[in-house]
């Protein structure tokens, strides 16, 4: 995973980022605040030295001795921490100053520390504010300097003195200006400068170390044991924990994480031992619908064999017969002695016929034991024609006694397919029972079976019968359902067939209008014998 889609990471960049904001915003506020503060210190502090002078030379003044007012300007101007000090006329020339070489020298009345108190660079003629008295400058050496003018005012001690003769109506005598240097002050400025800014390094150092490790352990280190026990989780280890060390949001977190994949795999198990039962309940249940099946296709095939018994015996009572009345005559005939040749032509033509009839009981009956056999299916390929024609032979008789026509049509070169063989019969038998039972007045039964693309076989047994109404047709192949009189049908018969067919992943649909007839379509795939799953095989 990038370092940058880190939570820790955005997290310490976001604290980073808000911690250099923060102490540079900090760090400005606190030198300018230092910086004003120690500025209007120095301001001041000359403005106390001005008042300082005027107060000590204030007597002199009114004596005019102006060597006594010297010297105490000399005296104060020598101290340490200031630059110089000056007095203006109020024609702009420096009367005295504590740097000789500037006295007699006429300032600019119209510089900036002038033109607020000279019009036009003419006489004093206002009295500035306070904050207009100071200003600012540099030496030739680059340290700054602070300047504060003081005007001189004429009091009235001065303009009624002996010793001068200022008017009354003068309001400013001259001007007092003290420079005090800002060269410590600046020095001190930058050392705080230089601190803060150390300071600042060391604390955001600091800060974003120690939050860089407090993230890394107490959120990263969590957080990607949270993410592996995960993906333990989405890989199906239900096994896994993660080891809880903290008590806070997150530890509480894990323990849930932890909680939670014991209860997934108790569930689990819980489900798997659920599945086994249910997979064994299952088997147990499909084993229980195999053996109903197989005995509703026996019952079925008994009730078949029951109707089948009726016309039978009635079919082998005629040939019965006919075999015991030429077995007396034959008697008869055998009790006359020297027979004639034609007696003898016509015994053995009675014989014969005698041998035939009983081929033709013994057929019958062959085909009904073969019927009622019980025996467990077997899928292998086998001839459908060969299944039609075997199941038609069993209701041949059954057709005649009841005026049946029987029409065939079967597609050349039909193709074998897998199946189970009594099967099939049984499921077309019963169908053409029912064909049969539905004319009873007769009719026409035809049986159809036909090639299809799929590649599949269609099997089609139509009759012009009575038809099954619209009401029944959704119920036709359920269980015990029927629309034969009491005593008449279980309700079995089209529901064998409709699961032998589903057993050979086959279709079965009907097609029925009353009083003209019903059609029932069989579709049996042809596909390989290991892809048949079937009870039994």
């Amino acid at each position: 995973m990038k370092l940058t889609r880190l939570l820790a990471f955005r997290l310490l960049a976001g604290i980073f980022i808000v911690m250099v904001v923060g102490i540079t915003a900090l760090t400005i506020f606190l030198l300018n605040f230092q910086s004003d503060k120690s500025t209007n210190y120095f301001v001041a502090t000359a403005m106390r030295v001005s008042d300082i002078i005027k107060r000590s030379t204030h007597y002199s003044m009114l004596l005019n001795r102006r060597e006594d007012i010297y010297n105490i300007i000399k005296t104060i101007g020598s101290e340490p921490g200031i630059e110089g000090i000056r007095i203006y006329n109020k024609q702009g020339v420096i009367s005295f100053s504590t740097i000789e070489n500037e006295v007699g020298k006429t300032v600019d009345m119209n510089a900036e520390a002038c033109i607020v108190c000279h019009t036009n660079g003419n006489s004093l003629t206002v009295t500035p504010k306070n904050p207009q008295l100071i200003r600012y400058f540099k030496k030739s050496q680059g340290d700054r300097v602070i300047a504060v003018i003081t005007p001189i005012k004429n009091q009235q001690s001065c303009s009624t003195a002996e010793c001068h003769a200022h008017s009354p109506g003068q309001t400013v005598l001259g001007v007092l200006d003290v420079m005090i240097p800002l060269k410590d002050l600046d020095s001190n400025l930058s050392e705080f400068q230089q601190l803060y800014f150390d300071g600042g390094l060391i604390l955001l150092f600091v800060v974003t170390s120690f939050s860089g490790i407090f993230l890394w352990r107490m959120v990263n280190v969590p957080v990607r044991r949270l993410a592996a026990g995960t993906e333990e989780v989405m890989k199906g280890n239900l096994d896994y924990t993660i080891n809880v060390q903290t008590k806070d949001e997150i530890g509480s977190l894990t323990k849930s994480f932890n909680h939670m994949t014991r209860k997934l795999k108790q569930t689990q198990e819980e489900l798997r031992q659920l599945n086994q039962t249910l997979e064994e309940r299952v088997q147990k249940k499909t084993e229980e619908l195999r053996r109903a099946q197989a005995n509703l296709i026996q019952v079925e095939k008994m009730v078949s064999l029951g109707t089948l018994a009726a016309t039978v015996a009635h079919e082998l009572n005629n040939p019965l017969e006919g075999i015991l009345t030429y077995a007396k005559l034959i008697r008869k005939k055998l009790a006359v002695e020297n027979l004639t040749e034609g007696e003898k032509s016509e015994i053995t033509s009675e014989l014969t016929m005698i041998a035939n009839e009983t081929a033709r009981c013994g057929n019958i009956v062959k085909n009904l034991l073969l019927f009622s056999r019980q025996k467990v299916g077997e899928f292998k390929e086998n001839n459908v024609r060969t299944i039609i024609e075997q199941s038609l032979k069993l209701i041949d008789h059954h057709l005649k006694m009841n005026s049946i026509s029987l029409h065939t049509e079967f597609d050349d070169h039909l193709a074998d397919i897998h199946c189970d063989a009594e099967q099939i019969q049984q499921a077309l038998l019963a169908l053409q029972i029912n064909a049969v039972e539905a004319m009873p007045n007769g009719g026409e039964l035809t049986i159809k079976a036909l090639n299809s693309n799929h590649p599949a076989i269609i099997i089609k047994i139509c009759d012009t019968g009575t038809g099954i109404r619209d009401e029944d047709l959704p119920h036709i192949f359920e269980p015990f359902y029927t629309t034969k009189h009491e005593g008449k049908g279980t309700g079995l018969g089209l529901a064998v067939v409709y699961g032998i067919v589903e057993r050979h992943r086959g279709r079965i649909s009907v097609d029925s209008v009353v009083n003209h007839g019903t059609t029932f379509t069989m579709t049996l795939p042809v596909i390989p014998e290991h892809e048949i799953e079937h009870s039994g095989s």
